[in-house]
């Protein structure tokens, strides 16, 4: 189903997936015990140094790319997926976020190396002790604080990428409208004044309406028209 590459340390997941495209297969997994530089949108620092942690980048080079600007939102419906396992009720901040009691616990990145091929990264806590989440400069948890125990994470690696490519296929032809409805159920802002922040972090105020058929977010602004954002960040 997939090849996985596992690798003691690395400057970043996706940077190593990046300088050995052309080598590399579809779907091949590079997963890391620690990175010396891992990091999310728009550049920011993803704290990496916790080998028990999940560091990952999946490359994909599907032949059909029409749909592949929504392939973060489809892996956060997967990761979602997989932490219900564990009894917990984790939540989407759009578009690429995941929460459990309105804390970080993961963020995915898709990168473009060119049209065909993707580059799928991200981070999950699985195992921080307190101390350290009170480091994280935002609100941040872990599985093991959540559920109160240490997490396997071979099991819950395995699990992840078992889920993802059992409907990856299915995802490609069919798009957005085919995690629609899960995406959407699991959102965490919908119904609320939120603020959207550009790359600049220029902060402009909305109410979010909805999610469109397509992933794009619905916002009213003040004076009540419509409008879609396509990308930025949420606070609210």
């Amino acid at each position: 189903m997939y090849k996985l590459i596992e690798l003691e340390t690395v400057n970043s997941t996706n940077n190593f997936a990046k300088e050995n495209i052309n080598q590399l297969s579809d779907k091949t997994i590079i997963s890391a015990k620690t990175q010396t530089n891992g990091y999310g949108r728009f550049r920011r620092k993803w704290i990496s140094d916790i080998p028990e942690n999940i560091y990952l980048s999946i490359i994909l080079k599907p032949a059909d790319t029409k749909n592949i600007i929504n392939l973060t939102q489809y892996l956060c419906v997967i990761l979602c997926k997989t932490l219900e396992d564990y009894e917990i009720k984790p939540e989407i901040k759009w578009p690429n976020d995941v929460l459990v009691n309105g804390k970080k616990i993961s963020g995915v990145l898709c990168e473009c190396v060119n049209k065909n091929n993707i580059i799928l990264g991200m981070g999950v806590n699985l195992n921080i002790e307190q101390k350290n989440i009170e480091q994280i400069s935002q609100p941040a948890t872990s599985l093991n604080l959540e559920i109160g125990k240490k997490v396997n994470k071979k099991i819950f690696q395995k699990k992840l990428l078992n889920n993802f490519f059992t409907k990856y296929e299915t995802f490609l032809k069919e798009g957005f409208v085919f995690i629609k409805n899960d995406y959407v159920k699991r959102t965490c802002f919908l119904g609320k004044t939120i603020f959207v922040s550009n790359k600049q972090d220029k902060k402009t105020e909305y109410f979010a309406k909805s999610i469109d058929h397509d992933g794009a977010l619905v916002v009213l602004d003040k004076l009540k028209k419509e409008l879609k954002i396509l990308s930025g960040d949420i606070t609210y």
